[in-house]
């Protein structure tokens, strides 16, 4: 594929932001051609560029999140610094930060400023709990933003405390909305010929999003969900087992249709018709007596073995994945989710590819997460035609 078939070529990201959201919100637009440029701190850079796998601030973790990136460093705690950022505004099509809202306004960077500076840029504002309310200057990460949105609390088993999901999701949740989000506005303006915006996402929404019907159960009937472990109370059977080798599945088997071939797969095709299984409403009444029933089997069969019984038949069934599994598994590697690259300084790894697949315009991984302030000579000189005496000054003085 030629660079042309980039989707985002032409369009030009500032990566103003740490730790997680925003900057993978620039990475996912990176990854399908817009040019992104990440600003972070001088001798430290972004939080991600940690983590004790090296001593050149490059982590795996950076590598990956930091790919299709140019990184300048400036140092916006200084006057200086933030004047070379309102200098630079004006050739961004969008702008990614994640700064809080007095944070922002302190250095006069605040989206309303950075929208006078430039009226037709999209303004993506992630912050922890939005940029208006009464909880607008406080800050959160993926773990309080979790627990605000409802997702925590959910989550676990019934008798137990709630947990957190083992990954950040609501940061790449966000992260996501947020791409989308700066794509419908970039698609606004140019097409329909509308105005730069500002969106304004509180990382808590995400999570929230997600809650499927829960604040309308709770508004109808009053009704507050909790949590269920592993099972979904309406939808039986949907749940984990363990099997026989010491691994465990997730099998769904809800509808009446997935119901009937479950039953033929394990031997028992009369529970179909047993009065207390016959229907969806049937099942959830009765999950007591018919989760045994299934667990017994499931217990006798070995993990690969079960699933692919239940699959043939067109049961919705998978293993519990550790990321080895996932590393090893040929699926994620012939479809092109895991792919291959090459680092200067790791050697070959295993990365999660761009998504989504796209037919026609494929994102691409054109470079891995750059040196710290590998770009910052090249950008500021050819946005803000600063000669070499001009930025050996700046960096004399700490500003880049």
């Amino acid at each position: 594929m030629t660079e042309t078939a980039l989707p985002l070529k032409g369009i030009r990201v500032l990566d103003m932001a740490t730790v997680l959201a925003a900057p993978v919100t620039a990475t996912y637009l990176g990854d399908f051609g817009a040019e992104v440029v990440k600003i972070e701190e001088p001798g430290t850079g972004d939080f991600i560029r940690g983590g004790g796998e090296s001593n050149s601030l490059r982590s795996l973790q950076w590598v990956q999140e930091g790919r299709n990136k140019k990184s300048v460093t400036v140092d916006l705690r200084t006057e200086r610094g933030r004047q070379l950022i309102r200098g630079m505004l004006p050739h961004f099509d969008v702008i990614v930060t994640n700064y809080r809202p007095p944070t922002l306004e302190k250095w006069g960077l605040s989206p309303e400023t950075m929208a006078e500076i430039n009226p037709r840029a999209i303004i993506v504002c992630i912050t922890g709990y939005g940029l208006t309310g009464p909880y607008r200057e406080r800050g959160a990460f993926d773990r309080i933003a979790s627990a605000f949105s409802g997702l925590t609390y959910v989550t676990g088993e019934p008798e137990r405390d709630p947990v957190r999901s083992g990954y950040s999701v609501i940061d790449y949740m966000s992260a996501y909305l947020a791409a989308f989000a700066a794509v419908t506005a970039l698609y606004h303006r140019d097409q329909h010929g509308g105005p730069g915006q500002i969106i304004d996402l509180g990382l808590y929404e995400a999570g929230f999003r997600a809650c499927e019907n829960a604040l309308l159960t709770y508004g109808a009937e009053g009704h507050v969900r909790e949590r269920a472990g592993n099972r979904n109370l309406g939808i039986v059977p949907a749940s984990d087992f363990d099997t026989a080798d010491g691994r465990r599945i997730s099998l769904h088997a809800g509808t009446d249709a997935l119901f009937r071939k479950f039953a033929t797969v394990i031997g028992q095709p009369h529970l179909a018709t047993d009065r207390r299984f016959a229907t969806r409403a049937d099942r959830v009444a009765n999950q007591q007596h018919l989760y045994p029933i299934i667990a017994e089997w499931v217990a006798g069969q070995t993990a690969d073995g079960a699933v692919k019984l239940l699959s043939d038949a067109d049961v919705p069934a998978a293993p519990l994945m550790s990321i080895a599994d996932i590393a090893a598994d040929p699926h994620y590697r012939e479809r092109g989710t895991i792919v291959t690259v090459d680092d200067i300084e790791y050697g070959e790894l295993p990365m999660a590819a761009p998504f989504p697949k796209m037919s026609a315009t494929p994102g691409t991984i054109r470079t891995l997460g750059p040196g710290l302030g590998e770009h910052t000579d090249e950008i500021l000189a050819q946005l803000l035609h600063l000669d070499d005496s001009e930025l050996a000054s700046l960096r004399a003085d700490g500003v880049i």
